[in-house]
């Protein structure tokens, strides 16, 4: 496709898409705000690359990264690395499932766990555990490979000031490109769905300990995911992780302006105290080292919706995902709407199937 392309955002599904079609021998350029890729929610967060198992309510998302877990593999071989004890448990009086439906909610949508029959070790007051095979995310070697790949199609700090969309191009600050590609998750441009923004904060610790991932489901819970970094651990909560909902991406920042050293207590309180209710070993275990800040879009709504869309108006596409490893589904479905556009017009012939037939 001789097309020029505009991606707005390095993250993982900017890297990704940009990295796809220029393989095809799409020109593209990436436009990134700051000075590396990855920098934003795409490399603060759990590290984690998803296997379905967070999402026992919605059976689109489990689906997509189940397929999308595989398929990352695959392709990006080098970017992630198996967790050597990787649990999912189910709180006896917390969840909003009991495990024997999670497990078969888990069964059903083919992804494979190997229940762990006698708990662990490290758990208290759960309905059950499995040991699932999810991987940890290498960003910084991510980082280093899009960089190399994308070479000088990538823009590093440059904030796109201006998106002029028309009939047959879109401006990009002035210069002018077939299509834009959105991966910015609303901050550009907004999606046509119902969203919020979702201001976070990241706890890290140490610990000495060959200490297993541990993620409590179903609902209002707590995980303690590994990083890339040996020994460094993130803890997130669900309803301590987040800091306030907002309608616009502007108020989202300006709440983590305003992030202070007695509200990271406060949340560090809130949260060793929801983990230490499963894991009651964590606190000897680990020591807290800091804090990572981010903003997530997402859909409202019960169903935890973190599923891939692509929208389109006029020349410029839209993303939003809740997970990266659906970064496959966002790529095919905009070459599929561009293949569309541009293939060729009803060709209206006549029929010879009867000469063709031999008597």
């Amino acid at each position: 496709m001789p097309f020029k392309i505009a991606v707005i955002g390095a993250g993982w599904y900017g890297c990704h898409i940009a990295s796809s079609l220029a393989s095809i021998g799409v020109e593209v350029v990436v436009f990134e705000r700051n000075k590396r890729p990855l920098h934003e929610a795409s490399g603060n967060n759990q590290f984690r690359l998803h296997l379905g198992f967070h999402y026992a309510r919605h059976h689109g998302t489990r689906q997509q990264s189940r397929d999308g877990f595989l398929r990352f593999i695959e392709r990006y071989p080098t970017l992630s690395r198996p967790i050597p004890e990787n649990i999912y448990a189910v709180p006896k009086n917390d969840s909003l499932i009991d495990f024997m439906t999670y497990k078969l909610i888990m069964t059903s949508s083919g992804i494979d766990f190997v229940e762990l029959p006698n708990g662990h070790p490290l758990l208290h007051n759960v309905g059950g555990a499995m040991q699932t095979p999810e991987r940890v995310l290498l960003i910084n070697t991510a980082r280093e490979y899009f960089t190399r790949r994308l070479g000088s199609a990538l823009v590093l700090d440059h904030e796109v000031q201006s998106i002029q969309n028309g009939d047959d191009d879109v401006e990009i600050d002035g210069v002018k490109f077939d299509y834009v590609i959105d991966c910015t998750w609303g901050h550009k441009t907004r999606v046509p769905m119902d969203t919020f923004y979702e201001p976070t904060i990241l706890l890290y610790y140490d610990t000495k300990e060959k200490f297993p991932a541990i993620t409590l489901v179903d609902g209002p819970l707590a995980s303690i995911y590994p990083t890339e970094s040996e020994g460094l651990y993130t803890l997130s909560s669900v309803p301590h992780t987040p800091l306030g909902i907002f309608t616009s991406s502007d108020g989202a920042r300006e709440c983590l302006k305003g992030v202070s050293a007695d509200l990271v207590g406060q949340k560090r309180a809130l949260m060793e105290e929801q983990i230490s209710a499963n894991v009651p070993g964590f606190r000897d275990a680990f020591e807290f080292m800091g804090i990572q800040l981010a903003i997530k879009t997402k859909l409202r709504g019960r169903s935890d919706d973190r599923s891939c869309y692509v929208f389109q108006d006029g020349r410029v596409f839209s993303v939003m995902s809740g997970k990266i490893d659906t970064i496959f589904f966002a790529t095919e479905r905009i070459l599929s709407i561009l293949e569309a556009e541009h293939s060729i017009d009803s060709i209206d012939v006549s029929h010879s199937l009867r000469h063709d037939i031999r008597s």
